[in-house]
């Protein structure tokens, strides 16, 4: 290989950390790598035209170091960072669909200007001042019983959360093409939650100080939400109705927050406290560690050969340390959720179903008709919610549900 290179467009930034290294990544399809910094200008010496031998003489002459520019194009292009080699095209690899593709950084940057930070700590504070003020508007959980029939209620509640879940979600997706960076918003399992997420993996193309503003504007958006719905009902005059439903949005928003807390998942704020400890894959790594140490014990219980390497062990001492502390957080975060879920939340969901189930069959056999048919509202919108949740789990783990083939002799 000694032609010319023609790559897909690239993005190359120094390193947040450490200034010979470079991230060059192709934003489309969400792939990034870190290089030392030679390699990355060899990258820009092939973008300008040079050939491979001219890249490498180049880099002989300027900066004394000898690379192998050949083996670099080749490991780039199993990236599929490299559309053509001496004007042979190279097999493409499929990109992913890009929500709201017309949507760019002039069109919304405006919403991260200092005017609307300024509007967001006025609208916050005026909100709190409110509740300060008159503690009777502050969120009671019957607040969320905005109808008499439980299934009304719920159904209510449940298209409110998804308008404003669809908002958080838009909110990621605005700050990252306020920077520039593309995404799409799907559905995602988090534990035994559905969640609506927004796939921002090209954000790596941006400084860490930047990607803060994406990592929060889902819960500055919900905060903001909150606010305003808090002054709607303390000082405009809403019919009871409409005072009842901003009431029961106010509590279903405040009930979503907790979730990101949760940063042994893959919430809102997990990514901010990675990017905080300046690590790379804090939840891998930490699931990874947590297995060795899981693999480990029971060697010793079981008296067999102990596992293979830590894998922690190629970590720099900041970020193995990181990832340790972090990986007791993680089981710890599961085993508690997990086992509150056995506990509680399914008992109670059982219970609720059966319940829901006897109103119903009353209500075929000439009991009341409506508590029957609020029962079968009820049963209906969770079913559709647990079956969603099923899909989208399937289709996230596919590998999971594969048949194995048969070893042959």
């Amino acid at each position: 290989m000694t032609g010319a290179v023609e790559f897909h467009p690239l993005i190359s930034r120094p390193d947040d950390d450490d200034p010979d290294v470079v991230v060059v990544g192709r934003p489309e399809i969400g792939e990034f790598v870190e290089l030392p910094a030679e390699y990355g200008e060899a990258i820009r010496l092939l973008g300008d035209g040079l050939t491979v031998e001219e890249a490498e003489r180049r880099l002989a002459d300027e900066r004394d170091v000898e690379i192998d520019v050949a083996e670099l194009v080749e490991v780039l292009s199993d990236l599929n960072f490299v559309a053509s080699v001496d004007g042979r095209k190279l097999p493409a690899t499929e990109v992913p669909r890009v929500h709201f593709p017309r949507l760019a950084a002039r069109h919304v940057s405006w919403m991260f200007s200092l005017p609307m930070k300024a509007l967001w700590v006025l609208v916050v504070a005026a909100a709190v001042l409110t509740l300060v003020a008159d503690p009777g508007l502050l969120p009671h959980y019957e607040h969320f019983f905005w109808s008499e029939y439980v299934g009304l209620s719920v159904l209510g509640a449940t298209v409110m959360m998804s308008v404003t879940l669809s908002v958080h979600e838009m909110m990621h997706l605005v700050a990252a093409r306020s920077l520039g960076v593309p995404g799409r918003i799907g559905f995602g399992t988090r534990l035994h939650n559905l969640v609506v997420q927004t796939d921002v993996t090209a954000v790596w193309g941006v400084p860490r100080r930047r990607r803060y503003r994406v990592y929060l504007a889902g819960m500055a958006g919900d905060v903001f939400l909150l606010a305003t719905l808090t002054l709607m009902v303390a000082h405009l005059p809403l019919p009871g109705l409409v005072s009842a439903l901003c009431r029961s949005l106010v509590v279903a928003v405040l009930m979503t927050i907790p979730f990101q807390l949760q940063v042994y998942m893959r919430t809102d704020l997990y990514y901010v406290l990675r990017d905080l400890l300046r690590t790379r894959n804090l939840f891998d790594d930490g699931l990874a560690y947590a297995g060795h140490l899981r693999d480990r014990v029971l060697a010793r219980l079981l008296g067999r050969p102990g596992p293979g390497q830590d894998p922690t062990a190629e970590l720099s001492v900041h970020e193995r340390r990181a990832t340790r502390i972090y990986s007791v957080f993680l089981v710890t975060g599961v085993t508690i959720t997990l086992t509150s879920v056995v506990l509680f939340a399914a008992p109670i969901a059982i219970a609720g179903l059966l319940r829901a189930v006897g109103d119903v069959a009353g209500g075929l056999t000439g009991g009341p008709l409506l508590p029957g048919l609020d029962a079968g509202l009820l049963i209906l919108i969770e079913g559709c919610i647990l079956m969603l949740f099923v899909v989208t789990f399937v289709r996230g783990h596919r590998h999971w549900f594969r048949r194995r083939r048969p070893r042959t002799a």
